[in-house]
């Protein structure tokens, strides 16, 4: 089977073209070559690139016609880097009517996201069939949600018109080796030498709410198992972690992958934080008190996913990735970070004796 790639060279998608190169299929990647591939020789002849900016949607389009001539044309497309309407409309164009090496219709597998359901969630945790709004409703990360709904529904008129098929996958949290972990107020790896030295680390809220973390190994299993799958053609599924956490247990369990002793966390309400440090807190509000878990029964049923690495285990994999490239950074001297704690636990302080005295009467 050949198999095209756009993009290719990011978190999921080189764990995508590991797995379908184990699996024998061609695969060729479509990226600008900026960035430095981690496939390391995996695949050999059957790995080929084509460089150019899938932005420039005539040029693109252009230089797949003159590859599909030249080489045959592609079973599947896995699309990971479209974002906005003209992106999936040139994609559509690109592959409208081609036929594959297989003799199929082009298979087009959308990387979505899923953002795009309306926050908070209307059904806990969401199902495939909950309703997606394009415009009128607020979404998480704004016009990233959006537009990558907008791209769904373009998708889906063309499979509705026979131009290509479609299948959509919506990613949560994917997190592995080739980028740092996230974390309530950011993503900066200062934040790991904060767990392994004791130093208090910040939840928003009480802590309880839930988020589902999925390592890239098995979000790519989900688009090796929807790469010419018949039966995902014209569907959408939730790729997302089936471990669900609460975010004082995310924070346990990262401190204890990076060899710390148990967290000291301080709880800082979340309307807190976007008054004091926006666009961390925005982050918060936006997306991370909802509760983030997802039904993905139609992903295990249909694309043979599942969740087989254990949170502690991937984020333990992630942080040796990043210490053998010397990429944790030191959290010593004063931070923003610390400035923001100390601030919160002066002004919290202990409260006044009348309310202690009146809580116990009451």
């Amino acid at each position: 089977m050949r198999t095209l790639i756009v993009g290719g060279t990011g978190l999921i998608s080189t764990a995508i073209s590991r797995r379908l190169l184990a699996a024998g299929h061609d695969v060729t990647l479509y990226n600008r070559g900026r960035t430095e591939s981690r496939l390391d020789g995996a695949g050999g002849a059957r790995l080929a690139r084509l460089s150019g900016d899938r932005t420039a949607h005539a040029a693109f389009e252009a230089q797949l016609a003159a590859e599909m001539a030249a080489a045959g044309g592609f079973d599947c497309v896995i699309d990971m880097v479209a974002f906005r309407p003209p992106d999936a409309e040139s994609v559509v164009r690109a592959f409208r009517g081609r036929r594959g090496p297989a003799g199929g219709l082009t298979q087009i597998v959308f990387c979505s996201t899923v953002n795009v359901y309306p926050l908070p969630p209307r059904r806990t945790p969401t199902p495939e069939d909950e309703p997606v709004v394009v415009g009128g409703v607020p979404l998480a990360d704004g016009a990233y949600g959006r537009g990558k709904a907008a791209c769904e529904e373009i998708l889906r008129a063309a499979d509705a018109r026979g131009d290509v098929r479609a299948t959509v996958l919506r990613v949560a949290h994917a997190y592995g080796e080739g980028r740092a972990m996230l974390h309530p107020l950011g993503s900066d790896t200062a934040y790991v030498d904060r767990l392994r030295t004791g130093k208090p680390v910040v939840v928003h809220g009480d802590g309880t709410g839930l988020w589902a973390a999925c390592h890239v190994d098995d979000t790519a299993r989900a688009f090796a198992g929807a790469a010419g799958n018949d039966v995902a053609c014209g569907r959408s599924y939730n790729v997302a972690g089936e471990e669900w956490l609460t975010w004082n247990r995310y924070t346990e369990l990262f401190a204890a992958a990076a060899g710390g002793p148990p967290p000291a966390i301080v709880h800082i309400p979340t309307d807190v934080l976007v008054r004091a440090v926006p666009d961390a807190g925005r982050r918060c509000a936006e997306s991370y008190q909802h509760a983030k878990i997802y039904v993905t029964a139609a992903a295990r049923r249909d694309l043979g996913f599942r969740q087989t690495v254990p949170f502690e285990e991937g984020v333990r994999r992630t942080l040796a990735w990043l210490d053998a490239r010397g990429e944790i950074a030191g959290a010593g001297g004063e931070t923003w970070y610390d400035r923001l704690i100390a601030w919160w636990q002066g002004a919290v302080g202990r409260p006044p004796a009348d309310l202690l005295s009146a809580g116990a009467a009451g």
